[in-house]
């Protein structure tokens, strides 16, 4: 596995499990994790999950650039604490390897004049799309795929989270004309070991390796 590896994680909606994919893959890497955008404090935080399901050691586990109080989007929440995100603030940490973990889908403001894919763009690492594989999924991930492709962001390809949906999946890759990374299945138990073992079971390595 390459030391210089990094992705930026996003997917087509919020709530679909992207943190527990970034658990995943951050820790089958050994990477750092960067959460840039925390929207909403009072539960368990994006990155204290990571911490408590990839097995990473402490240190590789950056420390957010804003963590805003409500739940909800960036924007939003920077306007009720009163803060101004800047750009300078989002600059990529010079550490790898790198597993970057954006806010919601694709098209969520930043701040009144930024969408977080703008700056995904602004990144230029391969990117992961993680979709689930419910009723849906289609619609929403091939318009994401889209909208990365308009903006000539580099696309690494599809990771399914949920049950197997065979046909959708195929749909996808085929209309996207993406990878298929993998599937994350639903998990019973749900903790460390259970966690590495249902990545390593369901994803190629090699599709994170350089080249790829």
């Amino acid at each position: 596995m390459s030391a210089t590896a990094a992705f930026v994680v996003t997917g087509t909606d919020t709530g679909i499990g992207k943190t527990m994919f970034c658990a995943a893959l951050a820790g089958a890497l050994g990477a750092h994790y960067w959460k840039p955008v925390q929207s909403g404090l009072d539960a368990e935080t994006d990155r204290e999950t990571v911490a408590r399901l990839s097995g990473l050691p402490a240190g590789n586990l950056l420390p957010e650039a804003y963590r805003l109080s409500s739940p909800l989007s960036p924007h939003r929440s920077a306007e009720i604490d009163g803060v101004a995100i800047s750009r300078d603030a989002l600059r990529l940490p010079d550490v790898r390897p790198l597993v970057v973990e954006g806010a919601g889908g694709l098209m969520v403001p930043l701040r009144r004049d930024l969408l977080f894919i703008d700056m995904f763009v602004a990144w230029n690492l391969p990117m992961i799309l993680c979709a689930r594989t419910s009723l849906g999924t289609i619609n929403h991930t091939l318009l994401s795929i889209e909208a990365l492709r308009r903006r000539d962001a580099p696309l690494l390809g599809v990771a399914f989270i949920g049950d197997a949906n065979p046909d959708s999946e195929a749909a996808i890759v085929n209309f996207g004309q993406t990878r298929r990374l993998g599937r994350l299945p639903l998990l019973k138990t749900v903790d460390a070991d259970t966690l590495a073992r249902a990545f390593s079971d369901h994803f190629d390595m090699q599709m994170f390796g350089p080249g790829a």
